[in-house]
């Protein structure tokens, strides 16, 4: 039997951040000082480019593209281990995630935090809170993921370690801690006082690879006390006995200090803060070392959960070794040698050849070959175990996939993962044959590795078209169909996923009645069609609700699943442009049934057309999908963002001005007015403004605007037939 304690001194953590926060870089630092390689490389610039950003797209535009995994060993500051952590193992074992920060692979994000016990929150010091952080937070929220937060850049002008603190409190609602005073500020920034002992903390060497660590600074004594003064207060509170003693007047030991801060951590009601720059190497070991005292193990962690389709009950699933397997597939990415599957296992162990079991499609699953994952690089293992993640060679599953180890568990499911909706889509074609194929190849591979990632063929024009979360999305899985697989693709405009909805109720009468010499067709259904209202919508692009309220059998129980697929059959294509129909609920509260002529197909034709004519009588409306937009400019170049964003139908929602003197500007823009804004932004701004867009909520389509999207649609489909 695997000793649990094994698991103790296991971390599984996640580092995201906003785009060019700094968490690439600051991974680097961790490989490097937990000895997993030997040479810093920075993530823009000569050199081979970070060690964690491996496909070649990711190291020309200096983006992360796709998590990576990577698994180190922080051996603590003597390098002697981390006796203060349980667990039997000298060292903390990290499985770390670096994330993507551009909001167009956000399910990279989703798909991380689903897997891991903790994570890492970087900000910039000097923005604070971005548009991104709030997302990454919002996801982070979802899983219930204890965090703690990294002020990087605290060497940058107009970086202020207590402006960031404000802003996770103000803005993302955390009750968030200082853990340390900084020494210097901007370029004379050089350390950190720990609060805990008081004693200062200096990063030496080419590299910081040298803690020095001294008594606090005589200039910095009374800011220490204080700080320290409302650290004591802010945590004391997270162990009822602690907060005892202090309120009697009895300072808490520093034992008693890292007890509060863990609870606080792991209970999800402190945001401890920590602080560096992690370019200029400062910072990250006291970062190791917080992680390695505070975020949880998996034994620790919120129990995970799982769903038992024999009844829906939610079982809790108790991390043993010992017991049955059950493991999440939560990446997929095909290779040259096959598929290679991330696998987070949280109970039982997986060993090389043994044969398990997929509870979505019920069948069996040998394990060639595991490995464990260093980015890019990977070493075997035979055996893994409750707390792990790991890779799995050449086995066919989905994303999202559970796996067991005995066949009598295909009942249990582990939670999937949080997708979002698709909101641009464009043509993609080959002029032959042979292109074709490479291109179907690379789709198919694509659709695997990335659940937002949406292939079909338009049925009027037939032409493959795709779907993806944003520009960028798209752009880099067309230039990967080009460089991965040679494929010549020819690229057509990008389009927007419209959408179309009702604004009132409608009755619906309608009986499906056919004769054909035997036996016919006969189907009444009577309700009405509502609007779905906000509060009742589980997800962002609710399609409909169906509502069985049929009373005294009118119509059977047999035909009534027909009833809601012939109502489901409509809503693919809306009355005014043929987009997809969404936020209804339908209510069935009548019909009539024949005991000869009716029958499943006779109940759904009669639904869908009920459906269609009520529709038509609900006062059907366009909607499109609306932007989050967050502009980042020299103050100089403030009027003319703001005046070309009002001028794409934009909400100016507000600005600010951070502590570098540069105006972020939030608003919400219409999509379709967006394409192309990347130049315009660069013309506009002398190249110095950047910017962040996500998809935000669908609104209605302005009359004219609607009338101009109907127009053209009805053009497209009248050329396409």
């Amino acid at each position: 039997m695997i000793n649990n304690k094994l698991m103790a001194k296991t971390r599984n953590i996640g580092i995201s951040a906003h785009i060019d926060s700094g968490k690439t870089t600051l991974t680097e630092r961790i490989l490097f000082y937990c000895d997993m390689i030997h040479k810093i490389e920075d993530v823009r610039g000569g050199g081979d480019g970070a060690k964690m950003d491996h496909m070649e797209l990711e190291k020309e535009k200096g983006i992360t593209i796709t998590s990576a995994a990577t698994t180190v060993h922080w051996k603590g500051l003597t390098g002697k281990g981390t006796e203060f952590a349980e667990g039997i193992e000298k060292d903390t074992r990290i499985n770390i995630i670096d994330t993507p920060g551009h909001v167009d692979f956000t399910v990279e994000v989703e798909r991380s935090l689903r897997v891991l016990d903790g994570a890492i929150l970087v900000l910039c010091s000097v923005s604070g809170v971005q548009s991104q952080s709030i997302t990454v937070d919002r996801q982070m929220k979802r899983y219930n993921v204890p965090r703690m937060a990294f002020l990087n850049k605290m060497d940058r002008m107009g970086a202020n370690a207590f402006n960031g603190r404000d802003a996770l409190r103000e803005k993302l609602n955390h009750n968030a801690v200082l853990m340390q005073c900084p020494i210097g500020a901007e370029d004379e920034f050089a350390g950190a006082v720990d609060l805990i002992t008081r004693k200062a903390w200096y990063y030496d060497g080419d590299n910081g690879e040298n803690v020095r660590i001294e008594d606090c600074p005589a200039e910095l004594a009374d800011k220490v006390e204080e700080l320290r003064s409302e650290m004591v207060d802010a945590v004391a509170e997270f162990d009822d006995d602690i907060m005892e003693a202090y309120l009697e007047g009895n300072e808490p030991s520093e034992e008693d200090l890292h007890k509060c801060i863990k609870n606080g951590v792991q209970t999800l009601q402190l945001t401890p803060v920590y602080m560096g720059s992690a370019f200029k190497n400062k910072g990250v070991q006291a970062l190791l070392e917080a992680v390695a005292r505070y975020l949880p193990s998996p034994l620790t962690c919120a129990k995970p959960t799982a769903t038992n389709e024999k009844d829906d009950s939610i079982v809790e699933i108790n991390p043993d070794p010992a017991e049955d397997l059950l493991a999440m597939a939560f990446k997929i990415t095909d290779e040259q040698f096959g598929q290679l599957t991330y696998t987070r296992i949280y109970r039982g162990t997986l060993n090389k050849g043994d044969t398990v079991y997929n509870t979505r499609t019920k069948k069996k699953v040998r394990i060639g070959r595991m490995v464990r994952m260093n980015s890019n690089d990977r070493e075997n293992i035979d055996s893994a175990h409750a707390g792990d993640i790991i890779a799995i060679v050449g086995i066919d599953c989905a994303s999202g996939d559970t796996f067991v180890g005995s066949d009598d568990n295909t009942h249990l499911s582990l939670e999937g993962i949080h997708v979002p909706i698709p909101v641009i889509e464009l043509s993609i074609s080959c002029k032959d044959k042979g292109e074709q194929a490479k291109m179907s190849k690379g789709l198919a591979k694509f659709l695997k590795e990335d659940p937002t990632f949406h292939v079909y063929t338009d049925e009027e024009s037939g032409e493959t078209r795709i779907a993806g979360m944003g520009e960028l999305h798209l752009e880099i899985y067309v230039e990967r169909l080009k460089r991965e697989f040679g494929a010549n693709v020819d690229v057509g405009a990008p389009q927007v996923n419209y959408r179309e909805t009702i604004r009132t109720e409608a009755k619906f009468d309608y009986t499906h009645k056919k004769q054909t010499g035997g036996s016919g067709q006969f189907g009444q259904v009577v309700g009405v069609l509502r609007p779905l209202a906000d509060e009742d919508k589980d997800k962002e692009d609710q399609v409909f609700k169906f509502h069985n309220e049929i009373k005294g059998g009118s119509i059977p129980t047999e035909f009534i699943g027909a009833c809601e697929k012939g109502f489901g059959d409509v809503m693919d294509k809306g009355p005014l442009a043929a987009f997809p129909v969404i936020n209804c609920e339908v209510f069935l509260q009548d019909g009539k049934s024949h005991d000869v002529d009716s029958s499943d197909m006779a109940f759904r034709i009669a639904s869908r057309q009920a459906m269609r004519q009520a529709i038509n009588k609900a006062d059907p409306v366009l909607m499109e999908p609306i932007m989050k937009v967050e502009v980042t400019t020299p103050d100089e170049f403030q009027g003319s963002v703001i005046g070309d964003l009002s001028s794409r139908r934009g909400q100016i929602q507000g600005s600010e001005t951070d502590p570098g003197g540069e105006v972020i500007i939030n608003a919400f823009v219409p999509l379709s007015e967006m394409f192309g804004y990347s130049n315009d932004l660069r013309s506009m701004s002398q190249g110095k403004a950047s910017y962040t867009m996500e998809f935000a909520k669908y609104m209605d389509c302005p009359s004219n605007i609607q009338s101009d999207v109907m127009k053209e649609r009805a053009e497209k489909l009248a050329n396409d037939d």
